[in-house]
C-alpha cells in the first residue's frame, strides 16, 4: 500500500457553487446571522445558561437543564436526554477538561452506552458552548461546505471519516482558516460563517439550528454580497 490518504471529491448532492471564501464573504455571513433575531437571542441564552447560570457539570439537575436545552434548541432529537445528562456527570474531571480543551472530552461524553449509541454533533456542541473558541461545533452543513471546498480548491487532504473524529476535524478547520487568510475569525466565527454559507446554498433541513429557517428569512441569491 502507498499510504496515501484516500479521498472522496464527489460533489455534495443539492450543493450549489459556493463563492471563495474570503474576508468579504465570512463578514456578509456574519452580518446575515446577525439579523437572525431568534437565533441569535437564542443563543445568548445558551451562553448564559452554560457559562453564568449553570458552569459546572456535576449536578444532575443542572446538566439535564443545560443537555435538554441544547436537545430542544439544536434539533437534536435525543429521546432519552436524561441518560445523557446522566452519562455527563459521570465523566471524570469534565470541568478541568473543558477548561484546558481536552478535545478527547467530545469522545467521552458523546458515547452513551446506557442508550447503545453514539451523539457526536450534541458532544460538539455541549464542549463548545462552555469554551466556544477551543472546541468547534460539528454538523452535517458544516461537514458539506468542508468537503465542497476540498473538492473545489482543495485546500487540505482529508477522509471523509475524519470528519468525525473530533481532534482531526478540528485541524481540518484550522487548515481551512489558514489556507483561505481568515485567522482574524475565531472558532465560533468561522462555525457561524460556514453554517449559514450551508444552510443559505444547499437549502437543507439538516443540521438545523436553533428553532429557526434562515431559508425562509434569506434568499439563495443573498449568498452573495
Amino acid at each position: 500500500m502507498s499510504g496515501k490518504k484516500k479521498v472522496n471529491n464527489k460533489k455534495p448532492k443539492n450543493q450549489n457553487n459556493l463563492p471563495k471564501p474570503s474576508i468579504e464573504q465570512v463578514e456578509h455571513y456574519l452580518s446575515k446571522w446577525e439579523s437572525l433575531d431568534d437565533y441569535r437571542d437564542q443563543e445568548k441564552a445558551i451562553e448564559k445558561l452554560f457559562v453564568d447560570t449553570f458552569p459546572k457539570n456535576t449536578d444532575i439537575l443542572e446538566v439535564l437543564i443545560k443537555s435538554s436545552t441544547l436537545n430542544d434548541f439544536y434539533s437534536t432529537n435525543i429521546f432519552k436526554i436524561y441518560f445523557v445528562a446522566k452519562h455527563i456527570i459521570e465523566i471524570k474531571n469534565i470541568d478541568k477538561r473543558l477548561k484546558n480543551g481536552d478535545l478527547n472530552l467530545v469522545h467521552d461524553i458523546q458515547d452513551v452506552r446506557k442508550l447503545n449509541r453514539k451523539f457526536y454533533s450534541f458532544a460538539t456542541k455541549y464542549c463548545s458552548h462552555h469554551n466556544p473558541n477551543t472546541f468547534p461545533i460539528y454538523d452535517r452543513l458544516v461537514d458539506k461546505v468542508l468537503k465542497y471546498y476540498r473538492r473545489t480548491d482543495r485546500f487540505y487532504k482529508f477522509r471523509n471519516s475524519e470528519l468525525r473524529d473530533y481532534p482531526q476535524f478540528k485541524q481540518i478547520l484550522e487548515k481551512f482558516r489558514e489556507f483561505y487568510n481568515l485567522d482574524t475569525y475565531n472558532l465560533k466565527e468561522l462555525d457561524r460563517y460556514m453554517w449559514l454559507l450551508g444552510k443559505v446554498n444547499t437549502l437543507s433541513q439538516s443540521g438545523q439550528r436553533a428553532g429557526t429557517n434562515p431559508t425562509s428569512e434569506l434568499s439563495e441569491n443573498s449568498a452573495q454580497p
